[in-house]
């Protein structure tokens, strides 16, 4: 008789391992925060606190949102169809100067609600007053990695930089031993850090052996910025300042040349593509299956809600897929299982948890999704991978488990109270109006 605080049974199990196991008429049982056992048939042998019956859908690893700004949530549509810097300069900064820890919290409580609903149980994030957003994830049961942007320039949370660097060591000594948080350094990207930043952002991540994350060749402005201003490449200026290596995290990269690209394969840098975000703002495309064939690690993020407009990572893989094809006018590249990975595996790789999540296999952390396919939409289903990433949507997600904890069930989500989230952020959206001058309506 085996024993399992929950057992999910009868469904597809997409295991996700590196041996692309699939478990037909599958079970998994959960003991604590782990996944105890995986297989097939009769369950009547398993005792278990907790059955969740599957209804013959999928059963998968909980998708990982590589990059986002979790808080941007409050700015989803704010200044749309605008370039880059204009976009960053006249609409985001400004309005980000404005903002208090309250407001983001609001925004991360918003985002956490989005992101569990639709199937995501692990984000990356990359904002202000990261603490806030720290003890918002932790509240609502979800697993992240979070570093306090870190600019030249004052930030309206802690101040000037050097105080940004005592921060952020602050939180790497405080959630040092959480099991779902942890803490990244997070530099903001090459055209507005110095080298010293840069540096003294390096060291401290060594230090303590955390991740380095950094927005990267994002457009052709950043790239010949970076050129202008110290005569390299970003990822060229990067390895001269010593940055380069496994823990570094390069988010967008759609800007890179082949002798950029050998540099990310020498030093092993791990990378996070944003399809939406970078179509939406013109960027351009990643190129991914280069990196891929060069034995890349990549993942997949949203970016943040300023930029794409949504968290759903299902709609991410889609667009993934179809942007590379329609790129390279090949119908092959990208294939979906490939997209799938970059959203559990390999997303895990590129943030350095792939010891404990990213695929179910025995051990690892329960982070598992369901996601219900009697739907017109999922009818009939010959391929469960292309499904997923051609037709699924994330509001076809029934259950969510994080780290052996339900956080969803039967899409009612159990750690957060959604309608006191959705008033207080229309209550946040006024503010961001009165912050605008002249509002975004009336230009």
């Amino acid at each position: 008789m085996k024993q399992a605080d929950i057992v999910i049974k009868n469904g597809t199990i997409l295991t996700m391992d590196p041996n692309k196991t699939i478990i037909e008429s599958g079970f998994l049982c959960i003991q604590g925060d782990a996944i105890s056992a995986l297989g097939n048939g009769d369950t009547h042998e398993i005792r278990a606190g907790k059955a969740i019956d599957a209804k013959g859908g999928l059963i998968l690893p909980g998708l990982i949102n590589g990059h986002t700004h979790a808080a941007m949530t409050l700015f989803r549509g704010l200044a749309d169809d605008l370039p880059l810097m204009e976009w960053l300069n006249h609409y985001i900064f400004p309005v980000e100067s404005r903002m208090d820890r309250e407001f983001v919290r609001t925004g991360t409580l918003l985002a956490c609600a989005e992101m569990i609903l639709s199937g995501t149980t692990t984000f990356c994030d990359m904002y202000l007053f990261a603490e806030e957003v720290a003890e918002t994830a932790h509240e609502a049961g979800m697993r992240c990695l979070v570093g306090e942007v870190l600019y030249d320039f004052p930030s309206p949370n802690y101040g000037p930089i050097e105080e940004g660097l005592k921060y952020t060591e602050f939180l790497i000594r405080k959630w040092q031993d959480h099991p779902l948080v942890s803490i990244a350094v997070e530099p903001h990207a090459v055209y507005t850090c110095s080298p010293d930043l840069l540096i003294a952002a390096n060291g401290l991540a060594k230090q303590y052996g955390v991740p380095l994350i950094i927005h990267v060749a994002e457009s052709a402005s950043e790239v010949e910025e970076v050129r202008k201003k110290y005569g390299k490449k970003p990822f060229e200026h990067l390895e001269s300042l010593g940055l380069l290596g496994p823990h570094l995290i390069a988010d967008h990269c759609v800007h890179l040349d082949e002798a950029e690209i050998q540099r990310m394969v020498n030093h092993e840098v791990k990378v996070v593509t944003n399809p939406e975000s970078n179509m939406k703002l013109a960027s351009g495309i990643c190129p991914v299956p280069r990196l891929l064939v060069r034995g890349v690690t990549v993942g997949l993020g949203t970016d943040g809600c300023a930029s794409n407009n949504n968290l759903d990572l299902f709609e991410e893989m889609d667009t993934a897929a179809k942007i590379h094809k329609v790129g390279a006018m090949d119908p092959t590249v990208l294939d979906a299982f490939t997209v799938l990975r970059m959203a559990t595996l390999s997303g895990a790789k590129a943030l350095g948890m792939e010891d404990r999540i990213g695929s179910l296999e025995v051990g690892k952390k329960a982070d598992v999704i369901i996601v219900d396919t009697h739907k017109p939409h999922l009818t009939p289903m010959y391929n469960p991978y292309s499904h997923l990433v051609y037709a699924a949507k994330g509001s076809d997600v029934s259950h969510s488990l994080i780290n052996g904890k339900l956080v969803m069930e039967d899409r009612k989500l159990l750690t957060l109270d959604l309608q006191e989230i959705l008033r207080k952020a229309q209550e946040m959206s006024l503010k961001v109006l009165s912050w605008l001058s002249p509002p975004p309506l009336s230009s």
